[in-house]
């Protein structure tokens, strides 16, 4: 049993209002104490002297790639990824091959995230079966595989009545359903934001109200049915006022934004730049704006990596032809600390944002410092300056628009259930 105390540094534990100079003590995976505990004998002290600690980070959309599409990444990468950007629970979406809708598959995921060993990985089960949008899966099946939720990923449920009885049939199960918001038909066959920028380019584009149709759809469905709802990816500014409006009103709905969607706009790819293809894609700089405020405020209570592994080949073609998405993982804390340089966001809300509010919307215990939970431990330089560099990506996917851009700030080390899965 390896015993560790970190030392002297900055603690901020959001789950427990914590944010001062103390020690942690970690022994059997387990954190056992906080603060000088002179009784606990360590065999490892870290010091961790101008350094923060905080819960390992939860992220709530992490493609692993695996099964079926391992030439992009697979568990071992990508969870090594997670690792580096001080990850240490990721959530996966349904859309692997073969989708999450058996419980063979969400075991088999859990069989080969236990074989690596870098990080906690809890899987969405299906909605629907096979993705179709037509029968509600066996989620009662999936959750007693594992499943914390379920979700259609990016397929359509274009039958209003169907999508209600999946929310209802969810609900039973104390599933939350994870809804990504965008009618199909309004979005389907576009590639950038519906504006100017779309316009020049001559870029088929996805018009707002393709995210909030959709959103006002689900917020009308889970009002009657009081279903437990999470709005993943939001890019719309209207779409975070809206679900501002119905949490005031009492409704049990959450939301996350991707990193990318509080740093990047539009205008980003006015270059064609086919780094920055992403699904929903980069909008306007007051949907940024809203989408930033509704962070601070706390309508919108986590923010993901939306990690998105792709081989090189896949950013290549004409943008409208390339594959969306972005390999973000890596890189999420240090932008979520640019927010804070920015004064956007505080460093305890930025903190919140990305380990107590995520694990909150699944129904996790992860997240959190507190004595008696997996010790879970990411420690970061909050001063540290590094150039995003692709190439030494531990991904297996160097698809990111940011390569080359300096940030403030890097994790150093991060602990798994007790041990060091990642150190500079």
């Amino acid at each position: 049993m390896h015993r560790i105390r970190i030392h002297g540094g900055r603690v901020i534990d959001p789950a427990q209002k914590l944010d001062t100079v103390i020690d942690v003590c970690i022994a059997d995976k387990q954190v056992v104490a906080l603060g000088n505990a002179p009784e606990f004998i360590a065999d490892e002290v870290i010091n961790a002297a101008d350094l923060v600690v905080c819960p390992g980070l939860v992220d709530l959309r992490v493609a692993l790639r695996e099964p079926g599409q391992e030439h992009k990444g697979d568990i071992a990468s990508e969870t090594a990824a997670a690792a580096a950007g001080g990850v240490t629970t990721v959530c996966v979406p349904p859309d692997t091959m073969p989708i999450i809708d058996t419980p063979a598959v969400a075991e088999l995921i859990k069989v080969r995230a236990d074989q690596a060993d870098q990080a906690w990985v809890l899987t969405l089960g299906a909605l629907t079966r096979g993705l179709a949008g037509e029968q509600i899966s066996a989620m009662g099946a999936l959750k007693n595989a594992g499943c914390v939720g379920v979700s259609n990923g990016l397929r359509p449920i274009n039958n209003t009545l169907i999508l209600r009885r999946a929310m209802e049939y969810a609900a039973n199960f104390g599933l939350t359903v994870v809804l990504h918001p965008q009618d199909y038909w309004l979005g389907g066959g576009g590639c950038a934001h519906e504006g100017m920028i779309a316009d020049q380019l001559g870029l088929p584009g996805i018009p707002v109200a393709a995210e909030t149709v959709a959103v006002a759809r689900a917020l009308l469905l889970a009002e009657q049915d009081g279903v437990r709802v999470h709005f993943t990816l939001l890019s719309a500014g209207r779409s975070v006022e809206m679900i501002a409006a119905a949490q005031a009103r009492g409704l049990s709905v959450t939301a996350d934004v991707a990193i990318h969607q509080l740093h990047l706009t539009e205008v980003d790819i006015a270059d064609f730049n086919a780094q920055c293809h992403v699904l929903p894609p980069l909008r306007s700089i007051a949907d940024r704006e809203l989408l930033r405020a509704g962070c601070a405020s706390g309508v919108i209570s986590a923010i993901c990596s939306d990690h998105q592994p792709h081989e090189s080949d896949a950013k290549l073609a004409p943008f409208s032809e390339t594959e969306p998405g972005i390999s973000g993982v890596e890189t999420l804390l240090s932008l979520g600390l640019s927010l804070v340089q920015e004064k956007i966001l505080d460093l305890p809300v930025l903190i919140e944002r990305l380990t107590w509010g995520p694990a909150q919307i699944l129904g996790q215990s992860t997240g959190t410092l507190r004595v008696g939970t997996r010790a879970d431990v990411c420690i970061f330089d909050p001063e540290q300056l590094w150039t995003v560099d692709a190439a030494r990506f531990r991904s297996r996917g160097h698809n990111t628009p940011f390569h080359g851009r300096k940030l403030r700030g890097r994790v150093v080390r991060t602990i798994f259930a007790g041990k060091t899965v990642f150190q500079i």
